[in-house]
């Protein structure tokens, strides 16, 4: 039964990502627009060109998701902000303990990275590049030490997340968080809630 549970979310999911919805996508496409147009302002600040280029490019792999595969637990926020913060925290590890090792600091925190991701339940695919970015970063990221996780990391990570939460929601055909009650309140006084997209729809 689990299996022909897993198997129907599956197709539900593989369904939706051809289901074009021109109201749909276009709020979907102003989130990304907004929410990474914010991150690379905000960033700027932080960066030189070169590291604020390739956080901005992990992030956006992070917008791919929470705007176009919204339903994905990969995307809802324990794995959004613990995929960020573990990673993250790695990264900036293997950076103070191989400074100037690339060979060694590349694998060692991908690979940590996403063993700890899975250990903690937090897996999100863009951690990979977080956790590379932050080992193999700049003077700038070398010098903010472990405050390159709270900003411009996790930071990030939020603007993205607020972002999507008002665009995604602003949808009657879907809901993110797909499990949050509040937000399925809001939806409610709202009457967004007739025709809700989400993981479990069928529930036994």
């Amino acid at each position: 039964m689990d299996e022909t549970k897993s198997n129907s979310k599956f197709l539900t999911f593989i369904k939706s990502q051809f289901d074009f919805n021109f109201r749909r996508d276009i709020l979907l496409y102003l989130g990304a627009f907004i929410g990474i147009g914010i991150v690379a302002f905000y960033q700027s600040f932080f960066l030189d060109h070169v590291d604020n280029l390739f956080l901005i490019g992990s992030m956006g792999a992070t917008s791919t998701l929470i705007y176009g595969a919204y339903q994905s637990p990969l995307v809802q926020p324990r794995n959004l902000f613990g995929g960020h913060l573990v990673s993250a925290l790695v990264g900036i590890t293997v950076l103070k303990i191989f400074p100037h090792s690339l060979f060694i600091a590349a694998p060692l925190s991908v690979a940590t990275a996403i063993f700890l991701m899975k250990i903690t339940r937090t897996l999100h695919p863009p951690g990979g590049a977080i956790a590379l970015i932050c080992a193999l970063g700049g003077e700038k990221v070398r010098e903010m030490g472990y405050l390159f996780v709270l900003t411009p990391v996790l930071s990030g990570a939020a603007v993205l997340f607020v972002v999507a939460v008002i665009f995604n929601n602003l949808n009657r055909n879907l809901q993110y968080p797909v499990k949050c009650e509040f937000i399925t309140r809001i939806r409610d006084k709202m009457g967004l809630n007739d025709k809700v997209e989400v993981a479990d729809e069928k529930k036994e």
